[in-house]
């Protein structure tokens, strides 16, 4: 009797589907086959797997499988977070901020900040800089605001020109060190890859496994044109206005430096053919370096040397912001 009963058992066992995971959910996304795929991220999203709840709250958002609820999303987006997903922190916080949930936003974007989401390091770099719902900190967020603009957001290229004009040189030079060193870890791009099941899944337009479709621009804080109070009585006077020169000259050349281990770092894009064509738009700022194109993840980083030290690095980088370019120094 006793065999009988563990032979039934080991049959039943058999016969029970295996545990479905989070790649079979995308299988059938990416199959057109949007509820069932809802449908077997569900338990595990609620039995607290980060990447199920990703993307399940991407099903609310995009109303594929379920109809659209920006409130589900929003849910879905914060167990994400509490898992400790980095996008999931990114867009819960983002969502809380739009919502006016300001306050409660800031830790989550202040944590998605400081694991390298772009979108969050704008963010909280623009925070930083106001001093608003953060303590101010001129040199983090110029540093944040480096980072966030060689990931390709544009809106950050133009606070870091804001930023320049109210800044001190002492200050954006301790913003370059701090970037630099952020720059040893990889620049998540915002349609990253997401790893689930140890199998890569490519992100699309309409993916849910990663953020392609929320890289709008985030919503900015208060303009970086309101100047804060100075800090210091030399930062309090109005700046000499430069005479002309009787003939104007043209800048000194950036010359490269044979053997020269430095190089700068011009941004990260979406292909080689648009880091290609960044650099034919800066090369007559920077005529005396060569490009070098860097795959990191999903993104080639666009970088130029050979440079001598640090100090040919910022002369560089000074050179490549005139042209309206995010740059940062990259230590050998």
């Amino acid at each position: 009797m006793r065999n009988a009963f563990v032979g039934a058992m080991a049959a039943i066992v058999m016969a029970a589907p295996a545990m479905a995971s989070v790649k079979d959910g995308v299988d059938a996304w990416q199959r057109g086959d949007y509820s069932s795929a809802v449908a077997l991220w569900r338990p595990l999203a609620e039995a607290g797997d980060g990447d199920a709840a990703f993307n399940l709250a991407q099903a609310y958002k995009l109303g594929r499988g379920v109809p659209t609820d920006l409130g589900q999303a929003k849910s879905w987006y914060g167990k994400a977070a509490q898992a400790g997903h980095i996008q999931g922190a990114a867009n819960y916080g983002l969502l809380l901020f739009q919502d006016g949930d300001r306050r409660s936003a800031m830790p989550w974007i202040e944590k998605a900040s400081t694991a390298g989401d772009p979108r969050a390091q704008y963010v909280f770099g623009t925070a930083l800089f106001n001093g608003d719902l953060a303590a101010r900190d001129w040199p983090r967020a110029y540093a944040l605001m480096t980072r966030a603009a060689a990931a390709g957001l544009p809106q950050a290229t133009t606070s870091l020109a804001q930023m320049d004009h109210f800044m001190s040189a002492d200050d954006r030079r301790k913003g370059l060190q701090l970037a630099t060193q952020m720059a040893s870890q990889p620049v998540p791009p915002t349609g990253r890859k997401l790893v689930t099941g140890g199998t890569d899944i490519a992100v699309g337009p309409t993916s849910p496994t990663g953020a392609s479709d929320l890289s709008s621009p985030p919503p900015p804080l208060k303009p970086l044109g309101a100047r804060p109070a100075p800090t210091s009585v030399a930062q309090a006077a109005p700046r000499p206005v430069a005479p002309k020169p009787v003939a104007q000259r043209p800048a000194p050349a950036i010359v490269a430096a044979a053997g020269g281990r430095w190089q700068v770092q011009l941004g990260a894009y979406g292909s080689q053919d648009g880091a290609a064509t960044a650099w034919h738009k800066l090369s007559g700022k920077l005529g005396g370096l060569s490009p070098s194109y860097q795959k990191a993840g999903a993104v080639v980083r666009l970088r130029a040397g050979p440079l001598a030290d640090k100090g040919a690095a910022e002369k560089a980088c000074a050179a490549a912001k005139s042209g309206g370019a995010a740059c940062f120094p990259v230590a050998p």
